[in-house]
């Protein structure tokens, strides 16, 4: 159980990350309006301006869910359960949610999903190993 300093604290920590987050969206916004009106540029500036948009946009694609994660763990907070694991039910430790108050998961259960995404990672690769085609020599 959290004490009310401690909720506090993870308060201030999330409203900073997502004013953070807004921050960055909206000169992201507007560099994104600027380059859209330079126009007269050689093909390879271009090429360079449509990558650096896109690796823009995948960055926004990431802002916007950790944007959601904020949020739900700031609705979390008002309703008293930031402090435990979706998966166990167990308490998430406050210096664990201090380091990332997004998380949702305990840090046994976190270690235990990450664990079985590796094994599924390797399954998958040995997979596609086993149904290559061989190599002609």
């Amino acid at each position: 159980m959290l004490t009310q300093e401690q909720r506090e604290q993870l308060r201030e920590r999330l409203q900073d990350a997502e004013r953070k987050l807004l921050q960055n969206a909206q000169t992201s916004l507007q560099l994104s309006m600027d380059r859209a009106t330079d126009t007269g540029r050689d093909s390879i500036d271009q090429s360079t301006s449509e990558g650096m948009l896109s690796t823009d946009l995948r960055l926004r694609d990431r802002e916007k869910k950790l944007l959601g994660k904020i949020r739900g763990a700031v609705i979390r907070l008002d309703e008293g359960s930031i402090d435990e694991c979706e998966d166990c039910g167990e308490p998430i430790g406050f210096k664990r949610l201090l380091a990332r108050p997004v998380t949702t998961l305990c840090i046994h259960c976190k270690e235990s999903r990450e664990e079985l995404e590796r094994r599924e990672a390797t399954e998958v690769v040995v997979k596609e190993f086993e149904e290559a085609e061989p190599l002609e020599e």
